[in-house]
């Protein structure tokens, strides 16, 4: 997957401040969401495709022993980086796909995260593989976090921007529309999987694994945040509240640019 790594490798600092400044409320919903799921520390965790380090680092710092794995050099070289000047430290960090974790034994981790790699394989069969791989690393009772974009959020995301590329390019905006694919031109994001919001439960299961919650990662801020991600203390506290009780209400899930699964592997 060349193509997704040199976009990721071009765009460290981007995807590091993205979750920091401009999808603050996306990152709180989700933290939310770990700390109500996750084993109690110090469990084993894996961030798959975690890019330069933000859920890592987090979970590192609350006591947790993390493995982080990415596809970019460029995002792994930041996240070391990090580990130095924050003197938090992890327990692995190493370059690998997501379609194959064979450097990793069967059953090694409490819970795996898989927070960017299902957004950019094209093919059912892909997306399956990958959760699967999840599945083989996870003790048994363990726990997947994985994300997907909703097919609604490139929509939602050209209409409050006023991006040009619906009108202009219809093919693709219908594309996008009917099949959640995404082929890049080398302008903006990489290319990408939008997923139905329907689709999620019966990915996770087609891996082997139960369902114990589908959510929206925004609540109903979606395309709206800018005012609640620059709020502090009391204030954005709230809206992280009140968007991750939103999260989990089904009817809301479409609300969201970001859908969180979480599946348990049997057993345990």
């Amino acid at each position: 997957m060349p193509k997704v790594q040199n976009f990721y490798d071009k765009n460290v600092q981007r995807e590091w401040d993205r979750l920091g400044i401009r999808h603050r409320t996306e990152f709180a919903v989700t933290l939310r969401a770990l700390k109500e799921f996750m084993p109690p520390a110090p469990a084993k965790v894996i961030d798959i495709g975690g890019g330069p380090g933000r859920y890592a680092l987090t979970l590192a710092e609350l006591g947790y022993g993390v493995t982080l794995v990415d596809l970019s050099e460029g995002n792994l070289a930041f996240a070391r980086k990090k580990t130095y000047e924050t003197e938090i430290r992890l327990d692995d960090i190493l370059q690998a796909n997501a379609l194959d974790l064979s450097p990793f034994p069967t059953e090694n981790f409490d819970a795996a995260l898989m927070m960017g790699p299902l957004y950019h394989l094209l093919m059912y069969e892909e997306r399956v593989i990958a959760l699967q791989e999840a599945w083989r690393i996870l003790k048994p009772g363990g726990l997947i976090f994985a994300a997907f974009i909703s097919r609604f959020g490139a929509f939602r995301d050209a209409a409050s921007k006023g991006a040009s590329w619906v009108f202009d390019k219809p093919t693709t905006a219908e594309k996008i529309l009917t099949t959640g694919i995404d082929i890049s031109e080398g302008e903006g994001f990489t290319d990408a999987y939008f997923a139905h919001p329907g689709e999620v439960i019966p990915m996770g299961e087609a891996a082997g694994f139960e369902m114990v919650l589908r959510m929206g990662c925004e609540g109903v801020v979606a395309g709206h945040e800018t005012f609640v991600n620059s709020l502090k203390g009391e204030s954005f506290e709230y809206w992280v509240d009140l968007n991750y009780r939103l999260s989990k209400d089904p009817a809301a899930i479409g609300a969201s640019d970001h859908i969180l699964y979480i599946g348990r592997k049997p057993g345990g």
